[in-house]
């Protein structure tokens, strides 16, 4: 063994909970549990030298559907099954804010849009905006959709789009930074650049196999959303996201969140910049993948629709571009379940990571009986 006797005891041995995954989630979930059961020893494992996956790499938008994503979830979802979906991104947001404070989280109510390229499209949604609002009633108490002009003057779209008064915006990164925070307030153990090869369960433990030596605990918990696939017989695929964002735009008039092509592409103001990602439609085979990285053809169509639709009179340069893995499936709820008698997982947030991402982790520890 390499590790001495200190470090073996400390960090290796005895564990209450092992969670994978330093994410929205696997933070949540550790937090819930370190609250329930403040002299357990709780150790959290992450891969990278920052959370993976797509909590620090998301556009942080604290959405919960705009109204051509819920259209088209009601094509393989009930009514009931949308407005739990719903109801669910939008109890973890309210989760989110409370647990953090909107002013360590930079939470700013702008309202979310969404834009159309073609009128019979945006027709066809503007026909089913009474039905939501009717659907989701219960929740919001009033309206949630509305038709308004299109007041920052991009070109290539429908001339009005439909407002969602109740969307807003997040600095993701200050988010994070303040789950690992909180997390290491209670004395959360985290232990980055260490990849999960494997898990048994012996006896009255779970003995979890790394490139960095074997891990032992009571517990074991899976927070890997868009890896899961890689250590789980679940019904979730990863999918990247490439993002990009622009240098500084002097008189950046657009401030909101705003969707295009049933979600499919999606950008925001943040310090006077515009982050635009998407694209993953173009090729869904090759965005099925846990590799980080862009490609040309995803690119190129991003900064077309920079060019041409949100910035067409305003002169711009790309500072950065990054890429982030979600985890979809052929259901849009996500999988909080047990495995086995030690083990568990809450994966497959459907891209709504930022809207469930709490929720979830705050379910996954609740399916311990402590």
């Amino acid at each position: 063994m390499k590790y001495s006797y200190w470090e073996y005891k400390e960090w290796f041995a005895n564990n209450d909970f092992i969670v994978v995954g330093s994410g929205i989630v696997g933070l949540n979930c550790a937090i819930q549990l370190k609250k329930r059961s403040p002299r357990a020893k709780v150790l959290i494992l992450e891969k990278g030298l920052l959370p993976q996956g797509a909590s620090t790499k998301n556009a942080g938008f604290a959405c919960f559907g705009s109204v051509s994503e819920l259209l088209s979830d009601l094509k393989s979802h009930t009514e009931e099954e949308v407005l739990q979906l719903v109801k669910k991104r939008w109890n973890g947001l309210q989760l989110l804010r409370k647990t953090l404070g909107d002013e360590h989280i930079d939470y700013q109510h702008n309202y979310g849009y969404e834009l159309f390229q073609e009128k019979t499209f945006f027709e066809a949604c503007r026909a089913e905006i009474p039905r939501l609002n009717t659907l989701l009633s219960p929740i919001f108490q009033q309206d949630v959709y509305e038709v308004v002009e299109n007041q920052f003057r991009f070109q290539k779209v429908t001339p009005n789009y439909i407002v969602n008064r109740f969307e807003g915006q997040i600095d993701t990164g200050k988010m994070m930074a303040e789950l690992l925070k909180k997390a290491l307030s209670l004395g959360i153990k985290i232990i980055n650049n260490v990849t999960v090869k494997m898990y048994v369960e012996n006896g009255e433990k779970v003995v979890v196999n790394t490139d960095q030596g074997e891990f032992i605990s009571r517990h074991l918990l899976f927070a890997t959303n868009g890896f899961s696939k890689q250590l789980l017989s679940e019904n979730v695929q990863p999918a990247r996201a490439q993002v990009l964002v622009t240098k500084p735009i002097e008189n950046l008039h657009i401030k909101g969140t705003f969707h295009l092509d049933e979600g499919y592409y999606y950008f925001r103001n943040i310090n006077n910049r515009i982050l635009f990602g998407g694209g993953r439609n173009l090729d869904f085979q090759a965005e099925e993948t846990t590799e980080f990285g862009q490609t040309e053809l995803v690119q190129k169509k991003l900064e077309q629709v920079l060019k041409e639709t949100i910035l067409p009179d305003t002169p711009f340069e790309i500072d950065q571009r990054w890429s982030g893995i979600m985890g979809v499936g052929d259901q849009k709820k996500a999988i909080v379940k047990q495995i086995s008698d030690k083990v568990f997982c809450g994966i497959r947030l459907g891209g709504m990571g930022v809207a469930i991402g709490s929720q979830v982790g705050k379910e996954l520890a609740d399916l311990i009986e402590t």
